[in-house]
């Protein structure tokens, strides 16, 4: 096996899952968000430790991310979150997905699919109808319907003979900002969501599941925890941009998270380096003393971005090193010091992963990915999601 790999420590996996379930009111749903790979944290094995706890549906982003679960083996209700193309329509319904709909002609044409799939059923005459989510564009500007067309779209839904509405749902633009003006901004997105959610119940209408709560929303606000919410940063063990660890225990939410991956690999080579010398692309570094470099075999094609040089250190044995020069496609170059001993070849260089501190002296990380993201100007979503699976192996830890 290739020695850059991501480690994935199920057992923070589990462990997160748990904090947050402590954190529930009574009855709420759990949502959790496996896509993109399960943020890079590896999808099915997410999934499969997600159904284990108890989530009553996974959400995906992608047609394609719910077959691959399907097919290996995952039946809890799969929750589509953004939209898919006519083609797919007729998978969607084969592998029992939920869609979020928000328009008359989106609507017609999943009803089409529904009608070309309709299972047979000697209890049911012959109709199945197909659950849907109505989504209600509250200010975050991407999907949905305004809240003022929520009522009418509902009606169509409950008239149809082949979709039935099991819920509804809207996202939050800035509930993971604690600003005084984006904070009110969050309560207005949820008044004007109940305000949708009360004109559908005013025509005699269940609006089925209500959720709005991802994964900031669901802790700095309980009360919009609703029927269900749906957590996904905070499962793979990172806080929501400043919703944070302290933020949420000033609010009385203790929520104590472990990061889920380690991104790690291995020095392959030590090189002496003389002062003046050069390393990598467009010779942006030289030595300004004799030094030692380790090469790492880890680059921009395994998600270590190349704008990300220099500025990023790795940890060996415990120790923190920068690393030097341009970072390339397949490598990396590390400035070790002169006659190190406590780098040798074919040490392990973590990258980020759960960091090493009082509670925690197993680890071996001294960077997370949170770390890295402040270090590159964007946030833990895009440092783990970046790490590509076709070069870059999933191993459980």
């Amino acid at each position: 096996m290739r020695s850059t790999k991501a480690v994935i420590y199920s057992e923070n996996l589990r462990a997160n899952v748990r904090e947050i379930q402590k954190n529930l009111q009574s009855g709420v749903r759990l949502c959790c968000a496996v896509k993109a790979n399960g943020y890079g944290n590896d999808a099915v094995n997410s999934a499969r430790i997600f159904e284990e706890l108890g989530a009553e549906y996974l959400a995906i982003a992608a047609v394609s991310e719910g077959i691959e679960l399907r097919a290996a083996g995952i039946r809890t209700k799969l929750l589509l979150l953004s939209l898919a193309s006519p083609s797919e329509f007729d998978l969607i319904v084969k592998n029992g997905i939920t869609p979020l709909v928000f328009d008359e002609e989106y609507i017609a044409e999943f009803e089409k699919a529904c009608k070309r799939n309709t299972v047979s059923s000697a209890k049911n005459a012959g109709h199945i109808k197909y659950g849907v989510f109505l989504a209600v564009d509250t200010g975050m500007g991407r999907i949905g319907c305004l809240p003022s067309e929520a009522a009418s779209l509902a009606e169509r839904i409950s008239c149809s003979k082949w979709i039935t509405l099991d819920g509804m749902i809207t996202h939050f633009a800035v509930s993971d900002s604690i600003s005084p003006e984006n904070i009110a901004y969050t309560r207005a997105q949820y008044a004007a969501f109940m305000d949708a959610e009360q004109a559908i119940r005013a025509r005699g209408i269940n609006p089925g599941i209500r959720t709005c709560a991802a994964s900031a929303a669901s802790m700095a606000f309980p009360e919009f925890q609703l029927d269900m919410v749906r957590p996904g940063i905070i499962l793979y063990g990172y806080y929501a941009d400043e919703v944070t660890k302290d933020y949420l225990l000033q609010k009385g939410v203790p929520l104590a998270l472990r990061p889920v991956m380690q991104f790690e690999t291995e020095v392959c080579a030590i090189r002496r380096f003389s002062a003046g010398k050069s390393v990598s692309y467009g010779r942006t570094w030289c030595a300004q003393t004799d030094t030692d470099i380790a090469v790492l075999p880890v680059g921009y094609a395994d998600g270590l971005l190349r704008r990300n040089s220099p500025g990023l250190c790795v940890t060996i044995n415990g120790r923190a090193y920068p690393i030097v020069g341009r970072i390339c496609m397949d490598q990396c170059m590390v400035d070790i010091g002169l006659n190190n001993p406590d780098v040798k070849r074919w040490d392990k260089a973590v990258l980020f992963g759960p960091k090493k501190d009082a509670e925690h002296p197993e680890a071996e990380a001294l960077f997370d990915a949170d770390d890295l993201a402040r270090m590159t100007g964007t946030i833990s979503y895009e440092i783990m999601t970046s790490i590509p699976t076709s070069r870059v192996s999933r191993v459980l830890g």
